[in-house]
C-alpha cells in the first residue's frame, strides 16, 4: 500500500515556475514508477509526465516536454515535478500516482494522491 500527498501548488504568473512535491508513505516506494497527471474544470484528467522506479527512464506529454522535469529521490520517498515557463493552459489540479508501469495511462496507475491546484494568470 503507498500513500500519496502532494503540495506545492499556487498562484503563479504565466512565464513563473513552481515545484510541486509528492512524499510516498510506504516502504515499496522504490519500487514503482510514478507519474503526474493533471485535470482542469470540465476536461479529462491528462497524462503530463512519469518516470520509472530509478528516474532513469521519463515520459512527457508534448505539452509541456521542455518546460516541465519529473524527478524523484527514492531516499526521501518523494518525487518532483518542476514546472517552468508556465502557462494559463497549464491551469489545473495535479495529481501524482504511483504503478508498476512508466505509463501514459491513469488506468495503469495504483495509487493516487488527493490534488495540488495549480492557478497560472496571464
Amino acid at each position: 500500500q503507498v500513500q500519496l500527498v502532494e503540495s506545492g501548488g499556487g498562484l503563479v504568473q504565466a512565464g513563473g515556475s513552481l515545484r510541486l512535491s509528492c512524499v510516498a508513505s510506504g516502504r515499496t516506494f522504490s519500487t514503482y514508477a510514478t507519474g503526474w497527471f493533471r485535470q482542469a474544470p470540465g476536461k479529462e484528467r491528462e497524462f503530463v509526465a512519469a518516470n520509472n522506479w530509478n528516474g532513469r527512464i521519463t515520459s512527457y506529454a508534448n505539452s509541456v516536454k521542455g518546460r516541465f522535469t519529473i524527478s524523484r529521490v527514492n531516499a526521501k520517498n518523494t518525487v518532483y515535478l518542476q514546472m517552468n515557463n508556465l502557462k494559463p493552459e497549464d491551469t489545473a489540479v495535479y495529481y501524482c500516482a504511483a504503478g508498476k508501469l512508466t505509463a501514459v495511462s491513469a488506468a495503469d496507475y495504483d495509487y493516487w494522491g488527493q490534488g495540488t491546484q495549480v492557478t497560472v494568470s496571464s
